[in-house]
């Protein structure tokens, strides 16, 4: 069972779209449309991958007024992302290359 937990979390990750709403919420809360125009998607598929990453609490939501409103889990998900970041500058040579 924790395999199928870490898999299941660590594809969200690699999964391009919902990597792509992760980064987008790394700032600030948006809503679906707000997310949509800044990583240029299909509202469907960006609804779709929303739903995916709620499963898994990488993402909270709130309701104001009509619109739902997605921010990244504070508690756990904003701290792996500056882990990462940390790591990718001190030691990924691929992303060190690119620059």
């Amino acid at each position: 069972m924790k395999h199928y937990s870490y898999n299941n979390f660590f594809m969200n990750f690699a999964n391009k779209t919902k990597l792509n709403i992760i980064l987008a919420l790394e700032n600030k809360p948006l809503s679906v449309n707000e997310i949509t125009e800044r990583i240029k998607g299909e509202q469907s598929r960006i609804s779709h991958n929303l739903s995916k990453l709620l499963q898994c609490h990488i993402l909270d939501v709130r309701q104001k007024g009509k619109q739902r409103i997605y921010s990244l889990n504070s508690e756990t998900v904003i701290p792996i992302l500056k882990i990462v970041k940390k790591h990718v500058k001190k030691n990924c040579l691929l992303c060190k290359i690119k620059k």
